[in-house]
């Protein structure tokens, strides 16, 4: 099981990337902005994150640029998850340090898939106890 750190500013789509991470039998941590997020990858150094672009506080180029540049956190793997949809919003994420971009919306596939490719699978079994 892997710790995976959300960031996000809208209360639903923390929601809704939680359910699928914790489907996928990770531990969902979260963070309402770029700063909280920031502060979140250092004190739970997670094993991913997922980091919305468009935040208040700091944004989320901002954000990834400085768990990037911090030797504490800066083997930490971020997708940015966003709905800038640019090309050249891609490329600067990119250049912030970001592993992976996803455009909003997206599937619950499609971030299986980021999840999935970023970090691997993570637990190969499912959790004792569930069931389905």
């Amino acid at each position: 099981m892997a710790r995976i750190l959300i960031v996000d500013d809208s209360p639903s789509q923390l929601m809704g990337i939680r359910r699928i991470v914790e489907k996928l039998g990770h531990e969902a941590v979260t963070a309402e902005d770029g700063a909280a997020g920031v502060r979140a990858a250092k004190e739970y150094l997670p094993d991913l994150v997922l980091m919305d672009v468009v935040m208040p506080n700091l944004n989320g180029f901002q954000a990834t640029r400085t768990i990037k540049r911090d030797p504490a956190t800066s083997h930490i793997p971020v997708i940015l998850v966003t709905t800038k949809d640019q090309e050249t919003d891609r490329i600067w994420g990119i250049r912030q340090g970001a592993q992976g971009y996803l455009t909003k919306p997206f599937s619950e596939a499609e971030l299986t898939e980021a999840i999935v490719s970023t970090i691997g699978h993570g637990s190969e079994t499912p959790p004792s106890g569930d069931a389905a």
